[in-house]
């Protein structure tokens, strides 16, 4: 590739026939995992070779080529099931094992949310207590407290950093 950029048309043909069976592997298996036909994965190479001929000026060439081919693959297979309208069904005990259990409220942590906490204005608290701790929305949250999304979010970002300066005094201390 690095020569085919540099004007290579040789090499870019070698290069094209020897990425063309790892594209079609990469969009078999996407296929499989998605339940897609089989079929699919021919239109899907195809796809995958116009974007890398498109886009070969966007890799760069200090990186390895292979993770960049994959992450079209993937984009054009997920374009492709968008395109079908393809949503995929997983019965839940074939996921069940892998989800997360509920956590575990320890009382230690909480006396050092609020430890850290305390070192935060009013608003700076009631806005990462809405966001980080309860999960709500920006949204929410700047109805909840009377404000603007923006102001909320400049809020939240200056709160954040201010809790890591107070959390970099604490291991320093």
């Amino acid at each position: 590739m690095r020569a085919a950029i540099a004007g290579d048309a040789a090499a870019y043909r070698r290069f094209l026939e020897a990425v063309t069976p790892r594209l079609r592997a990469l969009a078999r298996r996407g296929c499989q995992r998605s339940g897609a036909p089989e079929a699919e994965a021919e239109d899907i190479v195809q796809e995958a070779l116009l974007a890398i001929h498109l886009k070969r000026s966007t890799w760069d060439s200090a990186r390895p080529i292979g993770p960049w081919i994959s992450t079209i693959v993937r984009n054009k297979l997920i374009d492709t099931l968008r395109r079908r309208g393809h949503r995929i069904s997983v019965p839940i005990d074939d996921v069940i094992e892998t989800l997360e259990a509920a956590p575990q409220s320890d009382p230690l942590e909480r006396q050092d949310v609020e430890r850290l906490l305390a070192g935060l204005n009013p608003n700076q608290q009631a806005v990462v207590r809405a966001i980080s701790i309860d999960g709500r929305s920006v949204r929410d949250t700047a109805a909840r407290l009377g404000m603007a999304e923006g102001t909320i979010r400049v809020t939240l970002h200056r709160a954040l950093k201010a809790l890591a300066a107070i959390y970099r005094r604490g291991d320093e201390g």
